[in-house]
């Protein structure tokens, strides 16, 4: 991508890099309409989020951030979290915010992040308010470290908590020291497998940083395996440079998309073949990829896979990447379910009331997933995918703002959507 600014000159960042070429992977959509538009247009994207009319997408998650606070001080954070005691949304402005994504996108899947979450004593009640709210889904975003204790675990599942999104950057902790600079790999594993015993389904979520930990990729896989079904798939998230950030990134600072799916093939030795990795149905197709797989003896059979077509891209035919042209809401709708369905626990108890059935909770039992986002910082950052972003951030007076919009910082690390929140 190249940018030219009238006061800072031109400059040029990579966005692909590898053997996939862009034109093979790009997906075409029809865009969907927000029915409900919170803000009106007025200076264009990305200045008046809301959603606007302008926006291509509905909301597949909708994250609401609890606290700012946490109990680690990272080297990368979109947030710039701090150990300290800022002020946190009361239960009722929470509440509110729960009703404004009702509202506006229905029953999306939600996200409680932060900060860290789980330094709020409340967080319990918070996900019982989700729940009898009626979302499917209630998912926290979390390092782990107090997860590690059992019965706060269980306090957690008796609310209706239903799946964590857990950093997990690697499988030793030098790893952990650089980039979250404390040892906690055994934290992680003691909340796995508390998650495992109170039936919360897991999704291991790294962020890979070029030189640190993408040399890990196919372990952190293997481990993902290793653990199922407690652990339900990896959500892969490239470095993104905005939050916690000092200095203009280089080139060989960024992992791309490409880089990510071909250490994934090369590092599992083939148990991920190229072809099984997806474009996504929801969001902009240069945002993110996935691919399904059942486990059997302990390795990953696929079950999706992609079809290179040589023809044009129109209407009637398959675009570049053998893929049908999809309706934009359809994609948001498929891609709820996808993760409602597959990232929430496995049920162990309870009695089987047909073959059926049984057959069901066996395909769950063995399903794993393999996912990736490369979020957008301002160097980088391009309009079309942010209109087309389905992940949305829940602002205290009601607006949804796309993520990588909401956590967008310039080069002197102010934010167009983040401090202005808080």
């Amino acid at each position: 991508m190249v940018k030219t600014c009238p006061s800072h000159g031109t400059y040029k960042t990579v966005l692909w890099r590898g053997g996939i070429p862009m034109e093979q992977w790009a997906r075409d959509k029809v865009r969907a309409t927000i029915d409900n538009p919170k803000t009106k247009v007025e200076r264009g994207c990305p200045y008046d989020c809301g959603l606007c009319k302008e926006h291509r997408q509905h909301t597949c998650t909708a994250l609401i951030e609890v606290t700012q606070n946490c109990n680690l001080n990272c080297t990368f954070c979109f947030a710039d979290s701090t150990v300290g005691h800022l002020l946190e949304p009361t239960l009722e402005e929470i509440k509110y915010q729960y009703e404004s994504v009702m509202k506006a996108s229905g029953k999306c899947n939600i996200q409680l992040s932060g900060g860290e979450p789980t330094v709020r004593t409340d967080l319990p009640e918070i996900i019982k308010m989700g729940k009898d709210m009626e979302f499917g889904l209630v998912q926290v975003n979390t390092n782990g470290i107090r997860l590690a204790d059992e019965g706060y675990v269980a306090l957690l599942a008796q609310a209706g908590l239903t799946s964590i999104f857990l950093q997990f950057d690697g499988v030793d902790d030098t790893i952990y020291t650089k980039l979250r600079n404390k040892a906690i790999l055994y934290e992680k594993i003691k909340a796995i497998e508390n998650c495992g015993k109170h039936g919360i389904g897991v999704v291991l979520v790294p962020t890979i940083v070029p030189g640190i930990n993408n040399h890990q990729i196919g372990d952190i896989v293997r481990f993902g395996i290793e653990y199922a079904p407690t652990v339900r798939g990896v959500h892969f998230q490239p470095v993104s440079y905005f939050g916690r950030v000092k200095e203009v990134p280089k080139d060989e600072q960024r992992i791309t998309l490409p880089e990510v799916m071909t250490a994934l093939c090369q590092q599992t030795q083939g148990m991920i073949p190229m072809d099984s990795l997806k474009p996504p149905g929801c969001e902009n197709a240069m945002c993110s990829f996935h691919g399904n797989y059942s486990i059997m003896d302990g390795s990953l059979v696929p079950i999706t896979k992609r079809n290179i077509c040589c023809c044009s891209s129109t209407k009637e035919s398959d675009d570049l990447a053998g893929l049908p042209i999809e309706l934009a809401e359809e994609g948001a709708n498929k891609a709820k379910a996808f993760v409602a369905r597959n990232w929430s626990g496995v049920e162990y108890q309870g009695t089987v009331s047909s073959d059926w059935d049984d057959i069901l909770k066996g395909l769950k039992q063995h399903a794993f997933s393999i996912s990736a986002m490369a979020f957008q910082d301002v160097w980088n950052v391009d309009l079309e995918r942010v209109k087309d972003c389905c992940i949305h951030v829940v602002t205290n007076d009601g607006r949804l703002i796309p993520f990588c919009i909401y956590n967008l910082t310039d080069t002197n690390g102010r934010s167009l959507y983040r401090k202005k929140n808080h």
